[in-house]
């Protein structure tokens, strides 16, 4: 593991804490994931956001768990009822993952989620960044949490003239300036987080203004972290892209994604199921539309296989059946 040495930084270790609490203050965003502590709710919101813009994420959030309320009621749901509701904010898979993981932890862990990182990182589609993210929202315990705006922070405050710099190598300076005192939500020592209904009306965390210093709250401290990130991504050169982890998001139309999408929802809308061969037909209608080539047999029934292949739905004869 790499050390932190904050001699070869632009600032000091309290001076970055300090210039990030007193942006972090001036930039909080209220963020209706924000207001909830049940580490369900979170790990909806964080998975929501991976690759997924914030003002898309808070209408969805709200309708999935108003439907979904708890991890039991993700599980007991159909899958195609979950990609429905999932529907718009692209990259399904991670609808998919989400429900594996309610499954996973509905019938195996009395639908309470794990509440160290190890444990989370062991469910279905959550990695380290998800795991972390519910440490210090819903448990508010140290955790090192690195996504994009994360590391804009520290990218721009502490290597601006640094190139292809690792996670490897922020991940120690990131660690080192999480809050290490855990706090409960009701300000005292210690970590708690009720695990139940993740629904508006049952929110019960404290927000932003109350938890007092972010240099002594992970939550705290996370929140600025990432309001000053997407802030300074409107101001400078994005720091990010000298992230040895940067990768350009590819366009949508015309994409690989694009033509599963189109397939999914086709499924998705005939629930007693829609003919492969009328699918394809639609999806090739569709790219000829849209100025490119006609999808061949043998790519339409390679995407329809993968789709298979990744639980979205089933072959049943000639029907494709969510």
């Amino acid at each position: 593991m790499c050390e932190a040495d904050w001699t070869q930084t632009a600032l000091s270790r309290d001076e970055f804490v300090a210039k990030v609490c007193d942006q972090g203050r001036k930039l909080y965003r209220d963020l209706p994931w924000r207001c909830v502590d049940d580490p369900y709710a979170v790990m909806v919101s964080e998975v929501m956001l991976q690759q997924t813009q914030v003002s898309r994420v808070a209408k969805y959030w709200e309708r999935f768990l108003s439907s979904f309320p708890t991890v039991d009621a993700l599980a007991a749901a159909s899958t195609s009822d979950v990609l429905e509701h999932w529907q718009g904010l692209g990259y399904n898979r991670r609808a998919l993952a989400l429900k594996r993981a309610a499954d996973l932890v509905s019938a195996e862990m009395g639908g309470v989620l794990p509440r160290t990182a190890e444990g989370l990182v062991a469910l279905p589609g959550v990695g380290p960044a998800t795991a972390a993210g519910v440490m210090a929202f819903a448990y508010r315990l140290p955790s090192v949490y690195i996504e994009t705006n994360v590391r804009t922070v520290f990218l721009h405050e502490l290597f601006p003239d640094r190139e292809n710099v690792s996670d490897r190598v922020l991940e120690p300076y990131v660690r080192q300036t999480c809050p290490e005192t855990p706090v409960r939500a009701d300000g005292e020592g210690g970590a708690g987080a009720s695990q139940g209904d993740g629904a508006a009306g049952a929110r019960g965390a404290v927000p932003f203004e109350p938890l007092g210093d972010p240099s002594q709250d992970a939550r705290a401290w996370y929140y600025a972290l990432l309001d000053y990130g997407a802030h300074l991504k409107t101001q400078v050169a994005n720091p990010s892209r000298r992230s040895s982890h940067y990768a350009r998001q590819s366009a949508f139309e015309g994409s690989h994604r694009q033509k599963r999408s189109f397939i999914l929802k086709l499924a998705l809308a005939s629930p007693e199921g829609v003919s492969e061969a009328e699918a394809l037909a639609a999806l090739s209608r569709f790219e000829l539309e849209s100025g490119r080539d006609a999808i061949d047999a043998a790519r339409g029934r390679a995407l329809v296989d993968q789709l298979i292949d990744e639980g979205f739905f089933k072959r049943q004869g000639e029907l494709l059946v969510p």
